[in-house]
């Protein structure tokens, strides 16, 4: 979906428990700004400031539904209106009437229009009043079938610019004198190579210099731990992606954080460079903190 220059508007509706919040949380991923449960007569002035914003507010997406109660009758006209004056796109969600019924009952939740009456009745009355709207909506998703994450998958592929990342991944490296990070996905050790803080001319320098890079990942056993480890999260970057899971931290550790851990996420880092989908970003932790 590609952005004009003055911006993308999207209005999430549909039916509740149809996955609303789901897409609202892959577009906000995306970086969209996302305002949930919004009535209809608010959308005009927040359109404006995709034209106030001056390129800060690119891409707004508001979702909008029947908890807007009274006001939400208004939803046909006032979309009317704003595809008038931009590029404002309908999405609508929607699930058969059997998977909505299970849904609401393993939340515990009523329909928000249930009133008196059964899940059902609340169920039929909210598709009565959104039927003109399916029928006006520029995209739909049935995910009578899917799950949040499948859901998640399909928004993301859907909005996604050509080319843009879906995965961000941190290549972090640390000391362990100073600690293991305790908010990362997966941990590395190198402390099976040798250390280059015993050798004098290197002790002053960082796995950032290429006399350090160089002995380091010269040192047996450096080139096979590098193809392997690179072989191994290949398919878990993959997979992450196939599941949603947006970002990840692979955590490398040495001694200090200084030498090897160092050198070996930049290398890292070169190699997972060209990995479909996945956007990386270097840290150092403690380097500098001797």
């Amino acid at each position: 979906m590609a952005a004009s220059e003055e911006g993308e508007f999207l209005i999430v509706t549909g039916m509740s428990g149809a996955g609303r919040s789901t897409a609202a949380n892959a577009l906000e991923d995306l970086g969209w700004y996302v305002v949930d449960n919004l009535p209809p007569q608010i959308l005009r002035p927040l359109l404006d400031l995709t034209d106030m914003g001056a390129g800060n507010l690119p891409k707004i997406a508001a979702v909008v539904d029947v908890r807007g109660r009274n006001l939400f009758d208004d939803f046909s006209g006032v979309a009317s209106t704003l595809r008038s004056r931009g590029d404002v796109k309908v999405l609508f969600l929607d699930a058969s009437d059997d998977v909505l019924v299970r849904r609401f009952e393993s939340v515990r939740r009523p329909h928000p229009l249930q009133g008196d009456g059964t899940l059902l009745d609340g169920i039929r009355t909210e598709r009565s009043r959104l039927n003109p709207i399916r029928e006006g909506a520029d995209l739909l998703i049935d995910t009578s079938n899917l799950n949040i994450h499948q859901l998640a998958m399909q928004v993301s592929e859907m909005f996604s610019e050509e080319g843009a990342a879906r995965h961000r991944l941190t290549l972090l490296s640390f000391g362990f004198k100073y600690g293991v990070p305790t908010d990362v996905d997966h941990v590395a050790d190198m402390r099976f190579l040798p250390n280059p803080f015993w050798n004098e001319a290197l002790r002053d320098h960082s796995g950032q210099d290429a006399d350090v890079r160089d002995y380091v990942l010269s040192r047996p056993g450096a080139s096979e731990f590098l193809d392997a480890y690179t072989q191994t999260l290949r398919p878990v970057l993959e997979g992450y992606q196939r599941e949603n899971k947006s970002h990840s931290t692979v955590a490398i550790g040495c001694t200090g954080g200084k030498h090897r851990s160092v050198a070996v996420v930049e290398e890292l880092a070169r190699r997972l460079a060209e990995a479909p989908g996945v956007a990386v970003n270097v840290r150092h932790r403690d380097l500098g903190r001797e």
